[in-house]
């Protein structure tokens, strides 16, 4: 009777172990794959300065046109387009390109990692997130 006490106690033991060892198949939750990439470009903002100077330069150029009334109104529709347009050279100057890396965990989870530089990363590669950083496997 010892000799079955030993091998259900052996047996238990067998099982406990097995129930809280890790599933060697279970998922690396920050292991995953690159699924997708994309860029694109967000047109800066603008400080007001473009504008400004946009528009004095605009009046200037206007002024010249003309006499009088004329002249006045040029120089006010010089200012607006100016000012429009000085406007626009600046954000288009302060516009940024931001790639998009996406990765699909091995968990199932989706992440996208934002760069503000073209990246080596490909479609297909097996990456590790690391402290919130793509690695390389």
């Amino acid at each position: 009777m010892h000799t079955k006490t030993l091998i259900a106690f052996a047996g238990a033991l067998l099982a406990s172990a097995t129930l809280m060892a890790p599933d060697a198949a279970a998922a690396c939750r920050n292991c995953g794959t690159v699924v997708d990439m994309k860029s694109f470009e967000t047109k800066g903002e603008s400080s007001g300065a473009g504008l400004v100077i946009g528009g004095v330069a605009g009046g200037v150029l206007g002024h010249q046109v003309g006499s009088g009334r004329g002249n006045t109104a040029a120089t006010i529709v010089g200012a607006g387009a100016g000012a429009y347009a000085g406007n626009e050279i600046e954000k288009n100057r302060n516009r940024r390109t931001t790639w998009q890396v996406i990765v699909k965990l091995e968990d199932g989870n989706t992440r996208t990692f934002n760069f503000s530089h073209a990246t080596n990363y490909r479609i297909g590669d097996p990456i590790k997130v690391v402290d919130n950083k793509l690695m390389r496997q």
